[in-house]
């Protein structure tokens, strides 16, 4: 059993900053391409940012230039960093990551979700 676990948000003013965490504890043998995707109220979800497990990133319009992907292989964590936020970034923002865990019959791939975490910018 895998978990992803998210953590960070919270309420900011325009133009503030606020970093997220996801955390992934489990049964883990290898992690591939993590990513945060947002959905805001009355949108679909959307890809924000994705990282590979080498460090190529790769982000979507909205947020190149004010958001930064990183992530700690060792501690099978990703994180996203928003500066000169928006009010248009409010969103639940979750975390998704591919996931090679270790089942009764080997090694199995999986497309995991963290459960979320609200980002609201407001003044």
């Amino acid at each position: 059993q895998v978990q992803l676990v998210e953590s960070g948000g919270g309420l900011v003013q325009p133009e503030g900053s606020l970093r997220l965490s996801c955390a992934a504890s489990g049964s883990i043998f290898s992690i591939s391409d993590m990513r945060w995707y947002r959905r805001a109220p009355g949108k679909p979800r959307d890809l924000v940012a994705t990282i590979t497990s080498s460090g190529t990133t790769t982000y979507a319009d909205s947020a190149k230039g004010r958001f930064t992907i990183s992530r700690d292989n060792a501690q099978n964590t990703v994180y996203l960093q928003m500066n000169s936020l928006k009010l248009e970034d409010t969103a639940v923002y979750y975390c998704n990551a591919d996931i090679v865990v270790v089942g009764l019959r080997g090694p199995n791939l999986g497309h995991y979700w963290g459960q979320g975490t609200q980002v609201t910018v407001s003044s």
